[in-house]
């Protein structure tokens, strides 16, 4: 009973750590995504993204994909939550609850950088509608009324200027947020790879020793075989010269 749940533990601890793999590259194109947004609407000609873009039904399908994703890892922390009190699998309890909380907290995070990567693509598709549908009531009053005089140039040009400049501003701040986010998951991912070692280090001892022998041995190796390409090496020289 105990080894069938250890094996059941597992295979959940891999297909966790499977989901959490395809979320982080989801949500790593998803940001991108969100980033590149606004990059359609350069220029004064172009006209202001509508609801039903490629890049809208592209971004919405990739949301759906993380959402997917994120139920899938959800059921199967709740598995894992399940598995942590059957018989058989209280002896190791700590260690599992550790394990189970960790990739709760991954979860957690993922789900937070969703929300916020999305809330950040709508505020920004707002945005571009609103200044697209702006602009076109400028260009339309301007022809209809026929007025080409300075002043009205003048003020497109600067309200174009200020949506490019607040425009990169928003891609530089967002891409060094992800950039943050990543940085700080993968931290956490290492100290957990970290702490398991240590922990196994400390439980079992006899695999330091293990450890200490094996590169005994093959430093005993290389010098063993060292001298050996050395002796070679001088024969041939001796031969050579003879």
């Amino acid at each position: 009973m105990a080894a069938g749940s250890s094996n059941y533990w597992e295979d959940l601890r891999k297909q966790a750590r499977q989901l959490e793999t395809e979320l982080d590259l989801k949500l790593v194109s998803y940001s991108k995504l969100c980033t590149s947004y606004s990059c359609h609407g350069d220029g004064l000609d172009t006209t202001p993204l509508l609801k039903g873009s490629n890049q809208d039904r592209m971004f919405n399908t990739v949301g759906v994909e993380i959402e997917q994703l994120l139920a899938k890892l959800t059921g199967i922390n709740d598995k894992m939550a399940e598995c942590t009190s059957v018989s058989g699998m209280t002896s190791h309890s700590a260690a599992l609850m550790h394990t189970l909380q960790r990739h709760r907290d991954i979860l957690q995070d993922y789900t937070h950088e969703f929300h916020k990567t999305k809330g950040n693509f709508l505020a920004v598709r707002e945005r571009e509608d609103l200044l697209g549908s702006l602009k076109k009531e400028m260009e339309t009053y301007k022809s209809s009324s026929g007025v080409n005089n300075r002043r009205t140039e003048l003020f497109l040009k600067e309200h174009e200027h200020l949506r490019n400049s607040d425009r990169l501003l928003d891609d530089t701040i967002s891409i060094a947020m992800a950039t943050k986010e990543n940085m700080t998951s993968q931290r956490g991912l290492l100290k957990s790879i970290q702490s398991r070692v240590n922990t196994l280090a400390n439980r079992f001892p006899a695999i330091n020793n293990l450890i200490q022998r094996i590169n005994l041995r093959k430093r005993r190796d290389s010098f063993i075989l060292g001298g050996v390409i050395g002796v070679c090496t001088i024969l041939l020289l001796l031969y050579a010269f003879h």
